[in-house]
Order: C-alpha cells, then structure tokens, then sequence
C-alpha cells in the first residue's frame, strides 16, 4: 500500500468528487456551485489540474450523481492541504442548499506509457 504522507515518484493524486443536486436545485444554484469549484484551483495552492463535466453515460448506473469534479496533487500533503484551506472550507459550506449527496474517491494514478513511450521501451529491448 502506498504511503499516505509522502509524494509517489511518477505517480499523481486524483481526487474525484461527483456531486447529486437535490431535485428542486434551481440552475442558477448549480450554477454558482461549478463556477465556484471552478475558483478553487485559482485559490488554492498545490492543485495541478482540475477538470470538470457532467454525466453523459448511456448506461444509466449514475445513481442520481450528475457533475463530475477531478482534482489533481503530486502528494497527498498538497490534497490535505486543498481539504483543510479556507478557501475549500467556504466553498464545503455554500453547498447545503442545493446538494442531495456527494461522493469522494481518491486514487493514485496509475499511469500506463503512452504509445511513443511504448515503442521506444519495446525498441529499446530488442537494440
């Protein structure tokens, strides 16, 4: 198991929030609420990329979870550092109103190579 309180070489933290909205949630609610995730990788130091989208899964297992947030940390200093900063801390508390449930899943990367990467390894062990 890798160690929670150091940085992995080569390998990057992703902590992934998906977000259900109460069925009376007005837009213009769900709304601020992406546009103030959006702020947070401005405001918060440590954060090397986010992504944001909603659910287009034809599948139908969404279970109600519509919004998808992705952050990304070299270590998991930097994502404790994003859970306890005050700027985080707001953000957690303007949610109440419209939010049903949310859901936290963090991960570390595992990261295959790349197809160039791939042909020069495979190159590389027949030179």
């Amino acid at each position: 198991m890798l160690a929670e309180t150091t940085a992995v070489p080569h390998l990057l933290l992703r902590h992934v929030v998906l977000f259900a909205f109460k069925n009376d949630a007005q837009a213009d609610a769900v709304d601020a609420v992406v546009a103030g995730f959006a702020r947070l990788p401005e405001a918060i130091p440590g954060i090397v990329g986010y992504e944001t989208g909603t659910n287009v899964s034809p599948e139908g297992l969404n279970d109600g979870y519509t919004h998808c947030f992705m952050l990304t940390f070299t270590s998991a200093e930097a994502r404790d550092d994003y859970l306890n900063h005050p700027a985080h801390v707001r953000f957690v508390k303007t949610l109440a109103s419209c939010l049903e449930r949310s859901l936290v899943i963090d991960y570390w990367a595992q990261q295959r190579p790349g197809p160039e990467e791939e042909q020069a390894r495979i190159l590389a062990s027949v030179s």
